[in-house]
C-alpha cells in the first residue's frame, strides 16, 4: 500500500484500487461534510484495521420527497483533506449513476426493525440505507464496518441486514460525539440559527434527566418517556416528533426497563430535524 491516499470515483476504478489495499480493511461509509464524529469512526477503524476505506456519497434513495437532499451540505475538497490527514488508505466518491445505473430496480429491505421510530416518520428511508450499504459492502469488501451510535436505529437495521444476508463483516457501533454543551455532532447542526442552536441543547438535557431518573431507580418506561416529553415541550422553539424507550435489539417499546434499552428522541428545531439517544443498561 502506498503512503498517499487513493481517491477513486467509478466502480471500475474502485475494483482496481481495492486490490492495492492491504487487509484487514475497515469501512467508514459517510455522506460527507465530515465532522469530528465521522473522524472518530476513522480513528476507531484505524486502531483495529491495517487499512481504512471511506466512502462519500449523498444517497438520494434515503431522502423523502420533501426532505433536504438538494440542501444537504457538501464540501468534497475539505472532506478529502480531513481523510488524508486521518491516514485513510482509499476514498470512493461515487456518483448517483454509479450506484443506481439506468434501469435500476433492486432493493434491500429489512422488515420489522424499520417500521417504528425513524421508519414511521420517513417511510422509504431505511430501504435506501440498506440498499446503499449493501452495495458499499459488496464493492469495498471490508472486514469491519463502522457506524455511529447517533443513528441508533440505522445501526440496528444494518446489524440485522448483515446477519440476514450472511455478510462476513463485523459491524462496529461507535459512541456519539458531542459538542461541549452536549448537542450530538451532526452535519445538520449547520442549519440551526444561533437561537435554535442554543435551544437544541434541550435534547441532551431531556435525555440526561431521564437517564438520571433511570440510574436512581425509575424503571417505568412510560414515566421516562413522559419526563423527556415534558422537558422538550417546555422549550418554545422545539417541536417533539417522538420519544421512545425501546428494547435495544428489537426496538419494541417497553413497559418496564429490565434489560438494555434505547431511549431516543426526534425533535424539529425550526425547520431542522434533530435526533439523539442514550443507552440505558
Amino acid at each position: 500500500m502506498t503512503e498517499s491516499m487513493l481517491i477513486v470515483n467509478t466502480l471500475e476504478e474502485l475494483f482496481f484500487a481495492r486490490r492495492l489495499v492491504d487487509g484487514p480493511v475497515g469501512l467508514v461509509p459517510t455522506m460527507g461534510y465530515l465532522h469530528e464524529g465521522h473522524l472518530s469512526l476513522v480513528r476507531q477503524a484505524k486502531s483495529e484495521c491495517k487499512s481504512v476505506v471511506a466512502t462519500i456519497f449523498v444517497n438520494p434513495a434515503q431522502f423523502g420527497p420533501n426532505e433536504d437532499l438538494s440542501e444537504y451540505p457538501r464540501d468534497l475538497d475539505r472532506d478529502l483533506k480531513l481523510l488524508e490527514a486521518a491516514e485513510v488508505s482509499l476514498v470512493w466518491t461515487p456518483s448517483p449513476e454509479d450506484i443506481y445505473p439506468a434501469g435500476y430496480q433492486t432493493w434491500v429491505e429489512v422488515e420489522n426493525l424499520t417500521k417504528p421510530l425513524e421508519g414511521s416518520m420517513r417511510p422509504a428511508h431505511f430501504r435506501g440505507v440498506t440498499t446503499v450499504v449493501s452495495k458499499l459492502f459488496n464493492a469495498t469488501r471490508p472486514d469491519k464496518a463502522y457506524f455511529g451510535q447517533k443513528d441508533a436505529q440505522q445501526a440496528a437495521v444494518i446489524r440485522q441486514m448483515t446477519r440476514d444476508l450472511s455478510y462476513p463483516i463485523e459491524i462496529v457501533v461507535c459512541p456519539i460525539l458531542r459538542e461541549a454543551d452536549g448537542l450530538a455532532m451532526s452535519s445538520r447542526n449547520n442549519y440551526l440559527s444561533p437561537e435554535e442552536r442554543q435551544s437544541a441543547t434541550v435534547l441532551y438535557r431531556a435525555l440526561t434527566a431521564a437517564k438520571t431518573a433511570f440510574t436512581e431507580g425509575e424503571k417505568n418506561a412510560e414515566k421516562l418517556r413522559r419526563l423527556v416529553e415534558d422537558l422538550v415541550s417546555a422549550e418554545p422553539k422545539a417541536q417533539l416528533q417522538y420519544v421512545s424507550c425501546a428494547d435495544y435489539e428489537t426496538l419494541a417499546e417497553l413497559e418496564i426497563v429490565n434489560a438494555k434499552a434505547l431511549l431516543s428522541i426526534a425533535v424539529f428545531m425550526g425547520k431542522t430535524r434533530l435526533i439523539d439517544n442514550f443507552i440505558l443498561e
